[in-house]
């Protein structure tokens, strides 16, 4: 699943972190809740899991925003917080779920699982753009109906291209979704990956599928050559 996991003690956010993308999820991590919202209004998330007391938007009000601007995902809401009344308050702003502090890792993979069976909509199985499918259960690429093997950071670029279609990403961006955002990978890392899979995905004499937007980043191309 793709998250947004937002939470502000950085310490229990990056055990989440690591954690959600140890077991095969694609994660973003901010501490405040208006990246929160920043992050969702331009990337889809499947589940977005908010800590209650954040600092600039709480996460009760993120999750009232996120409704109200159309967010159709799941919401998990994380808290100290084990009244009654409190819960009943979480669920009233729109979260589907609801995770007391301290908890274990294991509640929180439960419940994301619970919220993908029971969830309305189901979760995107294939990403496309011109004649390129991406896979997301066998995380392969289809092109021209053949099968093309990917590495996991190949995957994880397209994926997050792919997503995100017609939208520039930043290279800070792309480098904190594929390598995660405290490492010390270089633009020449990334410059290089985007090299490999060029070379997978494009066809002789037409442009490429992956744009440079120059001084920026990169998006897929507009008309999907």
């Amino acid at each position: 699943m793709k998250i947004l996991l937002a939470e502000d003690d950085s310490r229990l956010g990056k055990v989440l972190y690591h954690m959600l993308v140890k077991q095969g999820h694609q994660a973003d991590y901010v501490q405040n809740g208006q990246d929160a919202l920043d992050y969702a209004f331009i990337t889809s998330y499947d589940v977005i899991i908010l800590d209650w007391m954040m600092p600039k938007v709480n996460g009760l009000d993120a999750c009232s925003k996120l409704r109200h601007h159309g967010y159709q995902g799941g919401i998990i809401i994380l808290t100290a917080k084990d009244e009654l009344d409190d819960i009943i308050t979480g669920l009233d702003y729109g979260a589907d779920d609801y995770i007391v502090k301290p908890f274990k890792m294991e509640e929180l993979l439960a419940r994301l699982r619970a919220l993908s069976r029971r969830s309305d909509k189901p979760f995107e199985q294939e990403l496309k753009a011109g004649n390129i499918v991406l896979d997301i259960a066998s995380r392969r690429l289809l092109h021209s109906n053949e099968k093309i093997e990917l590495t996991r950071n190949e995957f994880q670029f397209l994926e997050y291209l792919f997503r995100n279609k017609g939208r520039v990403l930043t290279r800070e961006q792309i480098i904190d979704r594929i390598w995660g955002y405290d490492s010390d990978v270089t633009d020449n890392a990334l410059d290089a990956l985007v090299k490999l899979v060029r070379k997978k995905v494009d066809i002789k004499g037409k442009p490429s599928v992956i744009q440079n937007v120059r001084g920026i980043g990169y998006k897929t191309r507009d008309d999907d050559a």
